[in-house]
């Protein structure tokens, strides 16, 4: 016990002149592993000599004996996402994105901060001046299931949307920069493989009102038709694929389910 005081006291004596001789690791906090953060001062394990003031002293203990007081560690802090921004280009396949800001940075070995911009591929259906865009055939412009959840369920006054409908089809061919991007807004496109099936949400806005139909989706077209896809949000990731059906719902799994867009 009194053993224990004495060290107490010797600590608090310690401290005090450190401050006036800059020991312990006041000023002197590094993160990670870092051989050339030491200083010459008390242990925590009670032993003079070098100790150190990074990440790692705390697994092999020999941290100055001020390290928790002087070094706390402090996470990266990061606010909201902010809403998706308009898409780049109107009427055609283009990408929009969100950001966050840092509200503190890292200190002392605390977690660091995640990615504060996300992308994604998206087309508007209305033009600057808010007019209608043309419709127009060619491929069919798809995306990844989750651009969804951020569609209009109802209309401005209230009125539920038609929900559309889902088409099945077996791939039949992709380019390789499906699996080339590392972008985040283009991980989805990894996951579009030859030979398996994919369901395509055909739902508004996407769906046209005239047609209840999506661009792409080979309503009009037999089963031995080889129709054409492209992916937003990466131009050179395109392929082929064969209309197997056209259902009411989407059954396939999330990987594998898609929308037009």
């Amino acid at each position: 016990m009194g053993s224990s005081v004495e060290f107490a006291c010797l600590l608090l004596v310690v401290s005090t002149l450190g401050k006036m001789v800059s020991g312990g690791c006041s000023g002197k906090c590094c993160r990670s592993r870092d051989l050339s953060c030491l200083t010459t001062d008390w242990r925590m394990d009670r032993v003079y000599g070098t100790c150190y003031c990074d990440k790692g002293c705390v697994r092999t203990k020999d941290c100055c004996f001020d390290y928790f007081t002087e070094c706390p560690a402090q996470d990266c802090v990061v606010g909201d996402w902010s809403f998706w921004s308009g898409c780049a280009k109107p009427c055609q396949p283009s990408t929009r994105v969100r950001v966050r800001h840092i509200e503190q940075q890292p200190s002392h070995s605390g977690e660091p901060c995640p990615s504060v911009e996300q992308r994604s591929g998206c087309r508007e259906y209305r033009d600057h001046q808010g007019a209608h865009c043309g419709q127009e055939s060619g491929p069919a412009f798809i995306t990844s299931k989750e651009f969804a959840k951020g569609r209009p369920k109802h209309d401005n006054y209230g009125n539920p949307l038609d929900p559309g409908f889902c088409v099945e089809f077996t791939l039949a061919s992709r380019t390789p920069h499906c699996t080339v991007e590392n972008r985040p807004h283009t991980h989805w496109m990894r996951y579009i493989t030859e030979g398996f099936k994919v369901c395509v949400a055909c739902e508004p806005p996407a769906m046209r009102n005239n047609s209840s139909s999506c661009q792409g989706d080979g309503q009009e077209s037999d089963k031995e038709a080889v129709l054409h896809w492209q992916a937003v949000g990466n131009h050179q990731c395109s392929g082929t694929w064969k209309k197997i059906q056209k259902t009411q719902q989407c059954n396939c799994p999330p990987q594998h389910s898609f929308v037009f867009i």
